[in-house]
């Protein structure tokens, strides 16, 4: 393990000031995912389901590792945000917590009853979300549960105690599938993934066995773990539309994912590619993978993974 980085220290030190305890760590090939809670591909507990801010001023981000699915999003000005599931054991810490968008309403609906927590949004997505079966675990509902701290400058420095939030319901049916990959892939080391304002690249480790992330250019790293990887990575192509109103006071609209239908798929695993098809039916309803062409079923490797919502051209 390498020394953690003058910024992580003094996040972690502020969170201990805070009543919140961590662990740190740093390495230059991801954490080991056999001993993160991401380990597990059942998604079978009740979910947490946070908002992350991950422009430059806002990274490191802290908590991620725990993770069990990284959703990627589309967001105004060519811009991405994060959305991190987790299901228990929680992180002590998430962070930083920034704003929801519309395509979190209908992406994590296969998630069951989730806890969605996020730091504030337009007026206009509030009622929509209380129609939802989403839990509203907003800074403005659970006060309690969030912290400003000094690591970072405003707006990207609110953290989530995770033991502070209501709890949730699991989904009915797992919202993704895990199993032994299928036949039909290609050897692959590298992958791009291309946003108007952000890039990512995912790189095989065989020695680790998952995908090493980077993002802009630099090591994807989390406070507490060093660069994050991934066992699966699914760039998955969908429909865009804007949101009815503006995110800011410049007009700009957030492109909103459309995550049920079906469309074309990048999936990454054990160091293969493949072309693939997701589909999905209804809100409630999980996400489900198949190889173009043949149409065999296309399970995720359990652990870890990343899925791009990257708008289709």
């Amino acid at each position: 393990m390498g020394r953690p980085t003058a910024l992580a220290a003094a996040l972690l030190a502020a969170i201990a000031l805070a009543g919140c305890t961590s662990t740190t760590g740093t390495s230059d090939t991801g954490t080991d995912p056999n001993t993160t809670a991401a380990a597990s591909g059942s998604l079978s507990g009740a979910v947490i389901a946070v908002k992350i801010d991950n422009v430059d001023d806002a990274r490191p981000a802290t908590g991620l590792s725990q993770a069990q699915v990284i959703y990627v999003e589309p967001v105004e000005g060519g811009l991405t945000r994060i959305v991190a599931v987790f299901t228990p054991p929680y992180p002590a810490v998430i962070g930083p917590v920034r704003s929801a968008r519309q395509t979190d309403l209908d992406l994590l609906g296969q998630y069951g009853k989730p806890v969605f927590a996020f730091s504030g949004s337009v007026p206009q997505l509030i009622p929509l979300l209380h129609k939802t079966a989403l839990i509203d675990a907003s800074q403005g509902s659970v006060a309690k549960a969030y912290v400003r701290q000094s690591t970072h400058p405003a707006p990207h420095n609110l953290y989530l105690h995770a033991s502070q939030l209501p709890t949730g319901s699991p989904p009915g049916q797992p919202p993704l599938d895990f199993g032994a990959a299928p036949a039909g892939g290609t050897a692959t080391t590298q992958q791009k993934a291309n946003y108007p304002a952000a890039s990512f690249s995912f790189a095989w480790s065989a020695s680790a066995g998952w995908w090493l992330v980077t993002m802009d250019g630099k090591p994807f790293r989390t406070t507490e773990s060093g660069q994050l990887g991934a066992a699966t990575v699914v760039l998955q192509r969908v429909a865009t539309r804007p949101e009815a109103w503006p995110e800011d006071s410049s007009g700009a609209t957030a492109p909103v994912a459309q995550t049920v239908g079906t469309g074309a798929a990048t999936v990454l695993r054990d160091g293969q590619s493949y072309a693939a098809t997701w589909s999905r039916s209804a809100v409630d309803a999980p996400t489900r993978f198949t190889v173009t062409g043949s149409g065999a079923q296309l399970p995720l490797a359990s652990g870890p993974m990343w899925i791009l919502l990257i708008p289709a051209t």
